[in-house]
């Protein structure tokens, strides 16, 4: 298991650490099996999306704001209610496999960190199952 640490600069953002994974993968020496990455934060999430066009995690932003929008008048003790909502419909894990050290993502697939209650230093858990 390898630990990764990702600063987030911004309330809401999309961080690609796609590059990061791969690295702790081919660190573990295991060519081929499958990629864990989770993030044990409950106002972050681990996604697959789209890594050309940075329009395109704006869009995926604005339309969970609309979802779960941090004005709402939430029974949430805290101020970050919407961030735990948009947490839970991402999901806080992707599972990836890799053949011969390279990950097996489409073409225009990244993993990416989704900050919803930022900025903060954030945790993600890479493991490596050959």
């Amino acid at each position: 298991m390898i630990e990764l640490s990702v600063e987030t600069r911004h309330t809401s953002e999309m961080v690609d650490i796609t590059e990061k994974v791969r690295e702790a993968a081919i660190k573990k020496g295991i060519k081929s099996g499958l990629v864990a990455v989770f993030t044990p934060h409950t106002t972050a999430s681990i996604v697959l999306f789209e890594n050309v066009d940075p329009k395109l995690r704006r869009d995926f932003l604005e339309s969970l704001g609309r979802i779960a929008p941090a004005s709402h008048n939430y029974h949430h003790q805290g101020e970050n209610a919407a961030a735990h909502i948009k947490s839970a419909l991402c999901g806080a894990r992707v599972v990836v496999p890799m053949e011969n050290a390279k990950l097996m993502l489409g073409e225009w697939q990244g993993i990416f960190l989704c900050e919803f209650d930022g900025p903060r230093e954030r945790k993600v858990i890479v493991q490596v199952i050959g």
